[in-house]
């Protein structure tokens, strides 16, 4: 299937617990895919992407956290580290996957796909990129780690995918 065709529905994880996570489960759901670190600067992030998981979720919205090493070895746990990281911490309760490349040859699929749809810039440079997709599959909008979770700027993408 060329890119064009494909959606984010059509991509699958392992959950960080170890179970498929096929995105398919989450079709006509809009979802918040954000790339996620634990010692990172913009760890705190966390939070934010919580609330938003609390406020939007009865509305549909899937927020989506996606553990990589890929950048400063910021991530260097193991499953259970990074669940227990997440949860003491920041009180996590959205679904995570398990730890992926985001980043050149080795990303995840989803990650290439994004990049081809939202164009160079759009590809993770560092942690906590947001990719906000709509309920039909597709890239509202994404955004770079300085861009917090709660700023206007997401909340006007999420907005749109959420159809309002």
């Amino acid at each position: 299937m060329s890119d064009e065709k494909k959606t984010a529905y059509d991509f699958t994880f392992t959950s960080l617990k170890g179970e498929p996570l096929s995105l398919a489960d989450f079709a006509g759901r809009p979802l918040l895919i954000v790339n996620t670190a634990s010692k990172c600067g913009f760890t705190p992030q966390y939070k934010e992407l919580e609330a938003l998981w609390k406020k939007h979720r009865d509305e549909g919205l899937v927020v989506l956290g996606v553990p990589s090493n890929d950048f400063s070895n910021q991530e260097p746990g193991n499953a259970a580290e990074i669940e227990n990281f997440c949860e003491i911490n920041f009180g996590v309760d959205f679904p995570l996957t398990e730890k992926v490349h985001v980043k050149g040859r080795e990303a995840h699929p989803l990650f290439q796909w994004l990049g081809s749809q939202g164009g160079i810039l759009s590809k993770p440079r560092w942690n906590f990129y947001k990719y906000v997709i709509g309920r039909d599959g597709k890239l509202v909008d994404w955004f770079a780690s300085t861009t917090t979770p709660g700023s206007a700027k997401v909340e006007r993408a999420l907005k749109k995918a959420l159809g309002e």
